[in-house]
């Protein structure tokens, strides 16, 4: 009976269960229609739900805000569910044709069972995401990346040195900001940028990078809002503050930040504080990196490093000029790769202009063109198709923003020299004078004001600057000078009306329609006949015409063979600036003429060996090279504020010294031929106090060089006395035995001692030791010295007795000097600075070192010669 009824029981659970099951497929086929009808109604409540869901997340990613992951993860789904419904009801149709018996069953069971299953699925998830679609913040605050990507060349072409410079300095600790300055065009934007993505690209612990273009026209609140967008003050509310309170938010929040700012184009200081930034300290960890055109807005902005960026070398230059031309171009023709070298050196390695005729030249695919390119870069470069609106005007932004036109007038004078030409300081000083650029000043303003505008000009970028031998050089970039032509010749409100046509080959003069039209002319570098005087060694005698020229202020005739000076020059009231240096055929100048030019201001007649013409004079002016005579003429012109002067008579150089005038206005003195003295006090001269060079020649007679007055005046002596002398030469005195004087020439930078046959040595320790105790406790001897030239001196054994310090040596010639056996140098001598030294092999194989270390210090400079 158990058995029996145990059995009963199991088939009724089964049978029940397949009931239900039965059923429950029943359901998916019977109620099809009505679940499709609800899920389709669902689903638009659940898309109604998302829409508004969306337009609070709108509102707030416009406030720069991020959409939280459970809205986004919710939005993901709903958009599954509404495409896999749309699948469910593209298929609707087809589905319920399939039912019959009223809706109660199915031709397919099979298939509409699962159909519908689906459905009934689906309205389930749909009710789920529809509950689940209720929030209360839909979005949050954005965390600030560290930097925001800025497009770059994939490489910086020749800039990869100075960025690591750069980068090593950011990582140093104890720097904090840092400028980059360099003339326009040449890649600070594109360093800057590099320095920007490259806190991407490497792992670091800065909260946020931010940059800033700052331009030339410096607006505070627009540097905050670029700011504020990076930090994230944004509102509406917040762009409408104050400058104050503005400054005041974005230093709350960034005092607690380790930030970097990237500041580009900076041409004035930008005051930090005023702008929110909290400044570099103990407290505030941050790096501020700028570029600028200017060194003084690096001082100015305190920065702890300072980097020049300077233009490609010959190198770097082709490979970006090659990258934008295109190999396709380069290599169409077998001449083209050698022109296209030419055109790129026409760039002067400015990577703007690379880039610039680079482009331009892209497709020129026959050797005439490359050709006429040429051609047009060195006689009319802002012709060339994108200098005059791509090149220049982003150049003459610089120019602009000079301080007057005074100083903007002494930087196009300087386009009438040639290309890559070398301009002694001095000498452009004079040029300006001269001419009427500069005031008129007395002699202790006179100069200064001169090196002050070249000054502003070389930290300005626009002129650069060199020193060779201890003398003092500017000059200009190709491409600048190409500029400020065209703004002199070309740009209407600029307009200078200057004649340029230099190095071109002329035998005549130019054919200019208008020359009385034209404020100055440049024809240097020629090989005309009829016009060129300085530098002219086939000028013997001054035009007749040439008393016409009664508004003349400047007349160089240095480096001439000129025999002498014509009376009619005294027609010239007007001279301000008369050069004749080195005019070594000069033997005549007539009595008073010097004294009718009352207006000079400079006179520079050095390395000129005149004597004075007139019948009464005698044998007296022989004797005295006419230097008396020609000093009193000199006292009478009370304008002149430079002179340098050669003085051949013992006599003469004591009437010279006396005089106050003299003593103010002197930068160059030659001392020659005195016959009449064996010793000379050069102590006497510590009084010249603007001195610049010195030269001792051809005094044959001459013994010793006494230093009598200074063992007097010595505890007075520094720093005033020679301050300025920097030049001595000592040619041809063949009766001195050493040089110790010069150790009190503190700045001297260059040394030339010739032809002195009893020379044994140049610095007498034994003459220190006794005369000057005081200087051997402090030696610092010649320690200003660039170059050092001494020849033809059999007798020399030592310039001093032991090992000196040469921090800025570059060059020691040494060539007839068989007793030198060592030079006073040691391991220590040089540190840093490679300095060549030139002689004959014989004699550097003769060499005694300190010791080995020494020698292999100084072994890779020597230069045979």
């Amino acid at each position: 009976m158990g058995n029996v009824c145990s059995a009963s029981v199991s088939c009724d659970a089964v049978f029940t269960r397949c009931l239900d099951c039965a059923i429950g497929k029943t359901a998916y086929i019977s109620e099809l229609k009505d679940n499709l009808d609800a899920l389709q109604t669902e689903l638009q409540k659940l898309l109604e739900a998302r829409n508004d869901l969306m337009r609070r997340v709108n509102i707030a990613e416009q406030k720069q805000m991020k959409r939280t992951d459970q809205v986004r993860g919710w939005l993901s789904r709903v958009q599954n569910v509404e495409v896999e419904v749309g699948e469910l009801q593209e298929i609707r149709s087809q589905e319920i044709e399939k039912l019959c018996l009223g809706g109660y069953c199915s031709k397919n069971c099979k298939s509409s069972y699962k159909f519908g299953k689906k459905v009934a699925g689906k309205l389930k998830v749909v009710a789920t995401l529809k509950g689940e679609g209720v929030f209360e913040g839909v979005a949050e605050k954005v965390p600030l990346s560290v930097a925001e990507v800025k497009p770059s060349e994939a490489t910086i072409v020749g800039l990869q040195l100075i960025f690591d410079q750069v980068w090593r300095s950011i990582e140093e600790e104890q720097v904090t900001i840092v400028g980059l300055y360099g003339m326009g065009g040449v890649g600070k934007t594109t360093l800057l940028t590099q320095i920007n993505n490259t806190f991407l690209n490497i792992s670091n612990d800065y909260d946020t990078v931010i940059w800033v273009v700052v331009s030339r026209d410096l607006q505070v609140d627009r540097i905050q809002e670029m700011i504020g967008q990076k930090i994230g003050l944004v509102e509406e509310s917040w762009k409408n503050k104050s400058v104050e309170d503005k400054a005041s938010d974005i230093f709350k929040i960034l005092r607690n930040k380790k930030f970097v700012l990237l500041l580009d184009d900076v041409w004035e200081r930008v005051d930090l504080t005023t702008v929110g930034i909290p400044l570099p300290s103990e407290n505030v960890a941050c790096k501020i990196v700028f570029t600028t055109r200017f060194l003084d807005v690096c001082g100015r902005m305190e920065v702890n490093r300072k980097f020049k960026v300077e233009c490609l070398g010959e190198e770097e230059a082709w490979k970006l000029f090659e990258k934008k031309v295109g190999r396709e171009t380069l290599s169409n023709h077998p001449d083209i790769l050698e022109l296209a070298q030419i055109v790129a050196k026409e760039c002067g390695g400015l990577p703007l202009v690379l880039v610039t005729i680079g482009r331009a030249m892209t497709f020129k695919k026959t050797p005439q063109e490359w050709r006429y390119a040429i051609q047009i870069l060195r006689r009319a470069p802002s012709k060339f198709p994108g200098m005059e609106k791509q090149v220049y005007p982003l150049l003459k932004s610089s120019y602009d923003s000079l301080p007057d036109d005074k100083i903007k007038s002494c930087f196009l004078y300087c386009s009438l020299f040639p290309e890559d030409f070398r301009i002694r300081k001095t000498k452009l000083i004079d040029c300006w004078l001269g001419e009427n650029i500069l005031d008129v000043y007395d002699q202790s303003e006179v100069h200064n004001h001169g090196y002050y505008i070249i000054g502003v000009l070389v930290h300005a970028c626009l002129l650069e600057e060199e020193e060779i031998r201890g003398e003092h050089y500017v000059k200009m970039h190709d491409v600048i000078r190409d500029m400020a032509l065209w703004i002199a010749c070309e740009v209407k409100e600029e307009q200078q009306k200057f004649l340029v046509q230099v190095g071109v080959e002329l035998t005549g003069a130019p054919k200019v329609k208008e020359w009385e039209d034209i404020k100055r002319i440049s024809l240097m570098e020629n090989k005309i006949e009829s016009l060129k005087l300085s530098y002219n060694k086939f000028l013997t005698k001054l035009p007749s015409g040439i008393s016409n020229l009664v508004s003349l202020q400047y007349l160089d005739l240095s480096w001439s063979t000129i025999i002498e000076l014509p009376m009619e020059l005294k027609a010239l009231v007007g001279l301000k600036c008369l050069i004749l240096e080195n005019t070594r055929n000069l033997c005549t100048i007539p009595r008073n003429l010097i004294s009718h030019f009352s207006a000079l201001h400079i006179l520079r007649m050095t390395g000129c060996s005149y004597n004075v013409s007139d019948q009464e004079i005698g044998e007296d002016s022989v004797l005295f090279g006419g230097g008396e005579y020609l000093l009193e003429e000199l006292l009478g012109l009370h304008s002149l504020n430079v002179l340098s002067i050669t003085l051949k008579s013992r006599y003469a150089l004591q009437r010279f010294l006396s005089s106050r005038k003299f003593q103010n206005c002197t930068h160059g003195l030659s001392v020659r031929y005195f016959d009449d003295s064996r010793t000379l006090d050069v102590s006497s001269l510590a009084d010249l106090k603007y001195l610049h060079r010195l030269n001792i020649l051809n005094c044959e007679k001459l013994e010793e060089l006494k230093i009598e007055h200074l063992k007097v005046v010595q505890k007075t002596l520094e720093p005033d006395h020679f301050h300025d002398l920097n030049r001595v030469q000592v040619v041809s005195c063949s009766k001195i035995r050493d040089l110790t004087w010069v150790v009190f020439v503190r700045n001297l930078k260059y040394l030339k001692i010739e032809s002195c046959y009893e020379l044994e040595e140049i610095i007498s320790g034994r003459k220190l030791g006794e005369e000057f105790p005081e200087m051997m406790e402090n030696l610092n001897l010649l320690s200003k010295l660039h170059s050092a030239n001494i020849r033809n001196l059999p007798n020399l054994k030592r310039i001093y007795w032991k090992a000196l310090r040469f921090p800025h040596l570059e060059e020691f010639y040494v060539r007839g000097c068989p007793k030198l056996k060592k030079l006073p140098l040691d391991s220590n001598s040089a540190k840093g600075q490679k300095i060549v030294i030139s002689g004959s092999e014989n004699w550097w194989k003769e060499l005694k070192w300190e010791n080995e270390a020494t020698q292999n210090a100084f072994l890779p400079y020597f230069k045979p010669c």
